[in-house]
């Protein structure tokens, strides 16, 4: 036994990620007195700048929307009561295609084993009994979040550590769902084509391939604010849009697929630390 106290990680790839796919669990966790270390790889660059303004327009800063950008992260982790904050600050790649994936300093461009060789001495630091990022696909083909989860395994593998790790996903019936309130709140939205609700169609998994669903509703009014911290980016922020209640019956519910266990622990199971404690 140690005096440590069990430890959540979460790797993420730009600021609002961590209240998106984790607020729940990193609200939760800290209420339970667990240590819980957001690290957040770029500096979320390629965001809208003040009055709306896309990257690429005239009048968009990437330096000042990062800088604006780091203070919202700053108040959703305050929000979340997230124990300590980690930036790595590499520059936003933007989305899959954009010109910005090519820029030397992107996150996209920087080697997985620099970035990994980072990440590792934090491990080092803070020695997490969960790890939490993103699958192989960055769940939706950022190219970010796919660097984020590149880096993050190969820093396990450079560590003596055996934490409990986990990657984000959806309940496909989660999706599912998702979709009829989207159209609820667009009636006007077009029917998706044919590749498009395809490729929509594969994202996350069939409910019975996922091991752990975490209820984090009694948590989903900090999870609201947490996005809700990243006003900048709201219009991008759909899920504000149905306020708290709805919120809460949607995004009540986190789900994870554990890829490295040393405990033994039966799936599913409805707790990251089953059997660590």
């Amino acid at each position: 036994m140690t005096d440590r106290p069990l430890t959540l990680m979460a790797v993420h790839a730009h600021p609002d990620d961590e209240a998106t796919g984790t607020g729940g669990v990193l609200a939760r966790y800290a209420a339970e007195g667990i240590r819980t270390v957001l690290v957040t790889c770029t500096d979320g660059g390629c965001g809208d700048g003040p009055g709306g303004v896309k990257p690429g327009d005239p009048g968009h800063d990437s330096a000042a929307v990062a800088l604006m950008r780091r203070q919202e992260l700053e108040a959703s982790c305050d929000v979340l009561k997230v124990s300590d904050l980690e930036m790595l600050d590499y520059a936003d790649s933007g989305m899959m295609g954009w010109p910005s994936n090519d820029a030397p300093d992107s996150f996209w461009q920087t080697p997985v084993q620099e970035g990994a060789a980072r990440l590792a001495e934090l491990m080092r630091h803070y020695r997490p009994d969960v790890v939490v990022t993103y699958d192989e696909n960055g769940f939706y083909g950022h190219p970010d979040h796919i660097q984020a989860h590149r880096i993050t395994m190969a820093a396990l593998e450079m560590t003596a550590l055996a934490p409990k790790v986990y990657w984000t996903t959806m309940p496909r019936s989660g999706m599912q769902r998702f979709g009829e309130i989207m159209r609820e709140f667009h009636e006007d939205m077009p029917e998706p084509d044919p590749a498009e609700a395809a490729a929509m169609a594969e994202i996350g998994l069939p409910d019975d391939e996922i091991s752990t669903w975490v209820d984090t509703t009694a948590f989903s009014g900090q999870k609201f604010d947490a996005l809700a911290a990243h006003a900048s980016q709201g219009e991008n922020i759909f899920f504000l849009k149905m306020g708290k209640e709805r919120f809460g019956e949607l995004m009540g519910m986190e789900t994870f697929v554990r890829v490295q266990d040393a405990t033994g622990a039966a799936v599913p199971e409805n707790d990251l630390f089953a059997g660590l404690r």
